[in-house]
């Protein structure tokens, strides 16, 4: 066979299967949201979920978020919609979710950075298509007169400046992006937060659901984290991250 009919033929075959899986993730979502309106908060988790193994989407993360809240895991909900505003900062409902959850569950968010905080403004994938997109266009506007033997003009070095100066503004974002992904969230009540990292070693306090952790390294089955009440190790299936996978 012609090895450019195989490429089409993978290529439909891939578009096919990216189909099935959105559809899937569909059928999922709507299960979630009839089995939450009926009252069947862990039928709607385990359905939400379903859904988001086909494709990460903020509306699922919220509406998982208030699945788990129903079923008593506070951390889990926290997760879910910290998730649902890392996809999409402008998804006010997960915001004011975060909000009520916090105050409920008396845990206060881990201070950002201002490279974090501006990482914030958009979804984290756009800063790196911004970063990407604007170094080309000012390498391409520098560079694509010469090889096509052009004369340079006026516009050719402002767009080039432009498109550089967005890349510079672009960079800190990308680092607090960067430093984001080492933010996570504990998911079960009272969790220690112990000296060192094994089940023996002396409990330096004891952590709520809920409660958001920075990880610095991590040993075996923890991770040494700080937290407001100081720093030290936790276990590793005790807490989630908020980026998504």
């Amino acid at each position: 066979m012609n090895f450019k009919i195989k490429k089409y033929l993978v290529l439909i075959l891939m578009l096919i299967s990216a189909h099935d899986c959105l559809a899937a993730g569909e059928v999922h979502f709507r299960e979630g949201v009839a089995d939450y309106e009926a009252g069947q908060y862990e039928p709607a988790v385990q359905a939400f979920r379903n859904s988001l193994a086909g494709q990460t989407a903020s509306g699922t993360l919220l509406n998982l978020g208030l699945a788990e809240w129903r079923c008593g895991r506070p951390g889990e909900a926290i997760v879910a919609w910290e998730q649902a505003a890392w996809v999409n900062p402008l998804n006010q409902d997960a915001r004011n979710n975060l909000l009520y959850a916090r105050e409920t569950m008396l845990v206060n968010p881990l201070d950002l950075t201002w490279c974090e905080q501006s990482s914030t403004w958009l979804p984290a994938g756009f800063w790196t298509w911004i970063a990407g997109g604007s170094l080309w266009l000012a390498v391409g506007m520098v560079t694509l007169p010469v090889f096509f033997r052009m004369r340079k003009k006026d516009w050719h070095q402002s767009l080039a400046a432009m498109a550089l100066g967005i890349f510079l503004l672009s960079i800190p974002p990308n680092i607090g992006v960067f430093t984001r992904v080492e933010i996570g969230i504990v998911t079960e009540k009272n969790t220690p937060l112990r000296l060192t990292p094994t089940q023996s070693a002396e409990v330096v306090a004891s952590l709520s659901a809920g409660e958001p952790i920075r990880r610095l390294r991590e040993r075996g089955d923890y991770f040494f984290v700080h937290t407001q009440y100081g720093s030290g190790w936790v276990g590793r299936r005790q807490v989630e991250f908020l980026c998504p996978e």
